[in-house]
């Protein structure tokens, strides 16, 4: 083989070996820049899930809030719904004694001229009477 073929020989193998450390540079920090990124976007994951965490709770403790709000409220209701079974009980009691007043007031009634006409008859007895006398 002669000198030249084998200077072009060292040469293309240098070039060669000069573009493959070239790429593999290339490739090792795109790589690296990808890892970056990765590193990245797992650090906004991991912010992003202590955040839904730390609402979740919050919400946590806003709904035992309105479960008590809400429990309180039906032990209200049921109170209310209780007295107001009592004030019906009492109304109906009124309006039967109601109703028992009205009807001796209306006996009563019935009474006034009866009385009337007694009346009349014992003031006209004693007017007689008197004039006997």
């Amino acid at each position: 083989m002669s000198t030249i073929a084998i200077i072009a020989i060292i040469a293309a193998a240098v070039v060669l070996a000069l573009f493959l450390l070239v790429a593999l540079r290339r490739w090792s920090a795109e790589r690296e820049r990808r890892r970056e990124r990765t590193r990245t976007e797992i650090a906004g994951h991991r912010q992003e899930a202590e955040a839904h965490v730390a609402k979740a709770q919050e919400l946590g403790v806003q709904g035992d809030e309105r479960r008590a709000e809400a429990e309180r409220q039906r032990s209200e209701a049921e109170h209310h719904r209780a007295q107001a079974e009592r004030h019906a009980e009492m109304a109906e009691r009124h309006e039967a004694d109601a109703a028992s007043e009205a009807q001796a007031a209306d006996e009563i009634d019935e009474r006034v001229p009866r009385e009337g006409r007694s009346a009349a008859r014992h003031d006209e007895r004693a007017s007689e009477l008197e004039e006997k006398l």
